[in-house]
């Protein structure tokens, strides 16, 4: 096994979950883990397209490849069949910005509704993230960089159950801390300093919410994560979905 490839394990895990099997329309995918070990190589490495190593094809066919299954949401199936397995009793919110190299502006029309935008990093996406009690990923969104952190706070939570919901004081909204209630869940969400009167919170349960710090240390070291080179915003999340994957396959 070459760097940054599959291992026979992790291979037999997500094999079934990709299409091209007997049995599913249009064509067989004989080469499904070879176009996948070369998705994993960018990823991992932040290379561009071109320097692709030649064993693993013409780098413009995997290009078009991606592209399909990413339009088709397939590395998003991928990693939502893996999660199902997760821990439920806490769920952490955070969020992180990826600055965005300049060939990500490029192109017609402009950043447009790429999650791309403004903020004291420059042009900048952010990466909301859900996690579980172990501080595995469960959901991203993208925003443009200067959007504030609560803001998908409603839709990474969307559909979940936990005992309690863990962030920090920028997650610090009346409104929120509403629809946690909502969910049967107990927000351990530390005060911001201009709220006159704080709300207490479990310091010991809030301990745990490094985890989920952690979990995007870990997405930074793919560097197709760490760095967004994606004009568009389906291929950047395709990126961020096969990261999780891996980590879910750990």
């Amino acid at each position: 096994m070459k760097r940054y490839e599959l291992s026979e394990t992790q291979w037999a895990r997500i094999a079934p979950l990709l299409p091209g099997k007997a049995g599913d329309p249009g064509r067989t995918g004989t080469d499904n883990r070879l176009f996948v070990n070369g998705v994993l190589w960018v990823l991992r490495s932040g290379a561009h397209w071109r320097d692709l190593p030649e064993r693993y094809g013409k780098y413009k066919t995997l290009h078009k490849r991606f592209s399909r299954w990413a339009k088709a949401g397939v590395w998003e199936k991928v990693f939502a069949s893996l999660i199902k397995d997760r821990d439920n009793k806490y769920l952490m919110l955070d969020t992180t910005l990826v600055r965005a190299h300049q060939q990500a502006a490029t192109g017609k029309g402009g950043t447009g509704n790429q999650a791309l935008g403004r903020s004291r990093g420059g042009l900048t996406t952010k990466v909301h993230m859900l996690a579980d009690t172990l501080g595995r990923p469960l959901r991203f969104i993208l925003t443009p960089g200067q959007a504030g952190d609560v803001t998908a706070a409603t839709a990474l939570l969307e559909g979940f159950d936990a005992k309690a919901v863990l962030a920090d004081r920028a997650y610090d909204a009346n409104w929120l801390r509403a629809l946690i209630s909502q969910m049967g869940a107990e927000a351990v969400i530390p005060c911001n300093p201009t709220r006159k009167t704080p709300i207490p919170y479990d310091r010991a349960v809030y301990r745990a919410r490094n985890r989920i710090e952690r979990c995007f240390n870990k997405l930074k070291h793919f560097r197709r994560f760490a760095t967004r080179y994606d004009r568009l915003a389906k291929h950047f999340l395709s990126f961020i979905h096969l990261a999780a994957t891996m980590i879910w396959m750990r």
